[in-house]
């Protein structure tokens, strides 16, 4: 890559957001010679971040979860980012943008990216204390500071309103809603979202928003906010002269275009505000871009993400040489707001000539559908969904093509009767991803260079990277892809097995077998092999809970299943008692420190609340475990597919701001889900509060205390690819929560593939999280009780696998250094994996004299195989 000094251009962006961000990302990788150096300049302290997603900050994300980019991205020698410097002027002649410390930076090409601020109407007393907005992170900071400290001087709930009804002031009310405040959500038009849902759906809207909890008032107009003696928000009056005592007020009635700079210097602006650009996104002046919702393009300024998106892209690639038109952009919207589904696309109010309505609305279920179409009846022209989305990202693909009949997309299908055929052959130039600019041309291009795969389509294209709306479509699309250049994914198990692991646990459990030879001989071939043996044993356990060492189960495992311990690089075993909760007695703490001195083990505080020890010879292992029975621990976790631990904060017994026990629910959940075997590992955290100590977002289930329940999320992990848990329910009681975490971890027991965490199942499953909400809440396969059932044999059949060994002559018998020899280890004889572990060994003296090799932790070193004396040196020599 190219030095920046020896850049041949230098491009100054005004702004570090979304935006900005996605400039800088196009421009660096279309700049394959390294003519542009860029500097952002921020006035935020933060890196560019997703605003798209603030709400999830009241749900325990932190600043650094919604950052763009790793810090390795701006690690690049082109660029440089610098947070916190506020643009004063731009100097046009000069080529210079001036900071207000004085410092002045020149360029040969500028982009104006400083997006738009909160819009606030002039209504008396907008400026009272207890006023927000509702824009940047720092103002939901704002916001939750101020209402948990009202909520710590009052004996009731804080009273929240929120002027604004559209998508931002759902957001706003969700946020208060989140935070525990009785919120009134005031629109001035006669429905909820104005700009993207009819009047159909925008009276759904407010029925399923006000089933939250949340008051919703339309048609009603703010005109004043009172203070009250101490100068704080105290009450709200409106136009019809009702009033509402509140004590906090969020002002999210729309955006401003932030163009005083470009106004300062000269440049036109449009009668709305907005830097007028042409369709290359060009200012008057040739030097100069503005992009985002400081652009006005044909006297309009683009309050969404994908249009700045397109033209940070127009940008990028003018400045390159090339010369594309700002054509428009996807206007579309899809989001959740207060766990409800919303989505808009192409002409949502019919405005073309001609234009006909099919409209499905379901006031029981919540679901609002409506299509419009040509004059013909055929060619989709928009739509908006309420309720149910999930046909979104292939509806908008489908904007302009025949969709057959329409309302076969809007009525469901145990009410239509005979299936009607659905055209969804998408052309070329359908978009498929609107945050990236990504047709299904560019996909099908993509595959046939190669890409495969959806991770390399996504990797390709960054199609289905951004909010993820369009994901299903991607995998659709790659499937089909895939059926047309005849590539078959094999999802077999292995060679003995040709079913996927999914289809297996189903035959079994359908089959009703409870052997590996049976389920070899009725589905499979051979004699199994490391792959199809584990797998099979999983399901077994799950089905059957047998313990993983009775009959044929034991020949099957894994080693780490086998010893009920992990195996370490040395070829010892690690020892981890199960301590749910992370809540231990001192008694159990002494007795653990006991053992790892009796037996020479190494002992460390894992990421999950435990302590591990670590460097027990396999024919240890049955004695370490007894003492540790005595003491009152179970004697392990962290090895298997299974659930690994219930990591915990200190919750609402012992952390000033805890709301709820969370250690009493982290130790329920471990002590009900021990044991269960799963296609892979599972963690789960609980955190007291939405400060989030107990990092739930990043566990395979994670729950999050409310002043009004708990909060689950699903899907998340740690590890090579870390990824975020979605929100799949609010405010749940203990019982509503533990019966869906029964039926979500059945459910992925169920149907995920061999070695497949959580995040990626649920990333493919059909319908994402909508889906499995109905599945888990609404029953929509019909299984909720089957899955019930599963979870309630695990739960009365668990039993402690390490006792059972302990008691069992014949599973004990497992547990020698040699299958040969059932006497006692010599306790002189020292083993390794792999002989060269000798070489950073170092001697050191024994009490009796003697020398022995130790490590680093001055732990003795065991020497595969051989006998060799104590006090030998590093050859094997005395």
């Amino acid at each position: 890559m190219s030095n920046p000094t020896q850049a041949r251009r230098h491009v100054v962006v005004i702004g570090a957001g979304m935006v900005a961000h996605k400039f800088v990302e196009t421009l660096r990788a279309k700049d394959e010679s390294g003519e542009y150096a860029i500097t952002v300049l921020g006035e935020e302290p933060l890196a560019p971040y997703d605003r798209v997603h603030l709400t999830s900050f009241f749900a325990g994300a932190t600043p650094g979860d919604l950052l763009l980019a790793e810090p390795a991205f701006w690690d690049d020698p082109l660029v440089t980012l610098r947070t916190g410097v506020k643009v004063a002027r731009i100097e046009r002649v000069e080529q210079e943008v001036v900071t207000n410390a004085g410092e002045r930076i020149a360029y040969d090409d500028l982009v104006i990216a400083t997006g738009s601020s909160a819009a606030v109407p002039p209504i008396e007393g907008r400026d009272t204390t207890g006023c927000f907005v509702y824009r940047t992170i720092d103002d939901v900071e704002a916001l939750q500071d101020y209402v948990r400290g009202e909520a710590a001087t009052l004996d009731r709930p804080v009273r929240g309103a929120v002027i604004g009804g559209g998508l931002l002031g759902l957001e706003a009310g969700g946020a208060l809603k989140a935070l525990g405040a009785d919120t009134t959500v005031v629109e001035f038009a006669d429905r909820l979202m104005p700009l993207q849902v009819d009047a159909g759906g925008g009276e759904d809207l407010k029925r399923i928003i006000e089933g939250t909890g949340v008051t919703v008032r339309t048609s009603t107009a703010t005109a004043r906010v009172n203070a009250g003696d101490d100068g704080r928000v105290a009450s709200m009056d409106y136009a019809s002269g009702e009033q509402d005592e509140v004590d906090v007020v969020v002002f999210a009635t729309g955006i401003r275009p932030r163009d005083e700079l470009g106004r300062d210097a000269g440049l036109t602006v449009g009668p709305r505000g907005g830097v007028v650009v042409d369709s290359h996104c060009r200012t008057e002046d040739e030097r100069i871009h503005a992009i985002g919702e400081v652009a006005c393009i044909d006297g309009e300024v683009w309050g969404l993400v994908a249009p700045g998106y397109t033209m940070a892209e127009i940008t990028a690639a003018d400045l390159l040489g090339e010369a594309p038109d700002f054509g428009g952009a996807d206007s579309s919207t899809k989001l959740k707001l207060m766990g409800v589904d919303v989505a808009s696309f192409g002409d949502a109010f019919a405005a073309t000539p001609g234009a006909r309505e099919v409209v499905y609305s379901d006031a029981l279920s919540g679901w609002y559908r409506k299509l419009v179409v040509s004059e013909d009846g055929h060619t989709l022209l928009g739509g908006v969904l309420v309720g149910d989305a999930t046909a979104f990202p292939s509806l908008r693909a489908m904007i302009g093509q025949d969709v057959g009949a329409p309302s076969a997309f809007v009525i469901p299908e145990d009410e239509r009767g005979a299936k009607t055929e659905i055209n969804l052959e998408l052309p070329d130039e359908a978009g498929v991803c609107s945050c990236n600019n990504v047709s299904a041309g560019q996909i099908r291009a993509a595959f046939a260079e190669g890409a495969t795969t959806v991770d390399d389509i996504k990797v390709c294209t960054k199609a289905g990277t951004s909010c993820g709306s369009c994901l299903p479509l991607v995998i659709k699309l790659v499937e089909v892809e895939q059926a047309k250049a005849g590539i078959e994914i094999d999802r077999s198990l292995c060679e003995h097995m040709p079913l996927s692991r999914s289809q297996l646990f189903n035959a079994i459990k359908v089959a009703n077998l409870t052997n590996f030879d049976d389920v070899i001989e009725r589905f499979g071939t051979g004699r199994g092999c490391d792959v199809c043996k584990p797998t099979i044993a999983n399901i077994l356990s799950t089905l059957e809970n047998g313990h993983v060492l009775s009959g044929q189960q034991a020949s099957m495992q894994d080693t780490n299943d086998h010893a009920l311990a992990n195996m370490q690089k040395d070829g010892t075993y690690s020892v981890i008692p199960r301590v749910p909760g992370g809540e231990i007695t001192p008694a159990q703490l002494l007795a653990i420190g006991e053992v790892a001195t009796q037996y020479g083990l190494y002992t460390k505080i894992t990421g999950a609340q435990r302590i591990a020890m670590i460097g027990a010879r396999i024919d240890q292992l049955p004695a370490i475990w007894q003492s540790l029975l005595d003491a009152g621990l179970e004697c392990g976790q962290a090895y298997g597919k299974s659930l690994r631990a219930v990591k915990s904060c200190l919750g609402s017994t012992w952390c000033r701001f805890g709301v709820r026990d969370s250690v009493g629910m982290a130790i329920e959940l471990e002590t009900r889900y021990k044991g269960l075997r799963s296609p892979h590992k599972i963690k789960i955290g609980v955190s007291g509060c939405a400060r989030e100590c107990a990092e739930a977002r990043g566990k395979d289930v994670g729950v999050i205390a409310t002043d009004n329940g708990w909060n689950l999320y699903v899907g998340g992990n740690g590890g090579f690819k870390p990824v975020h848990a979605q929100l799949l329910a609010e405010d749940l009681d203990a019982e509503q929560l533990v019966r869906a975490i029964d039926r979500y971890l059945m459910f992925y027991v169920s149907t995920a593939e061999r070695l497949q965490r959580t995040a990626p199942w649920l990333q493919e499953l059909d319908g994402g999280i909508e889906h499995l909400y109905d599945v888990v809440f609404n029953d929509s396969l019909g299984i909720a009780a089957d899955l019930d059932a599963m979870m309630t044999k695990h739960v009365n059949a668990y039993s402690d696998e390490w006792r059972d060994v302990l008691e069992d002559p014949a599973k004990l018998a497992q547990f020698t250094a040699f299958v040969n020899d059932e006497t006692s280890v010599d306790p002189d004889l020292l083993y390794i994996v792999e002989r060269e572990q000798i070489r950073p060994a170092t001697p050191s003296e024994k009490s009796d004299g003697t020398l022995e090799l130790v490590d680093a932790h001055r732990r003795p070193v065991r020497i595969a195989g051989d006998r060799i004396p104590v006090g030998a040196n590093e050859m094997g020599e005395k």
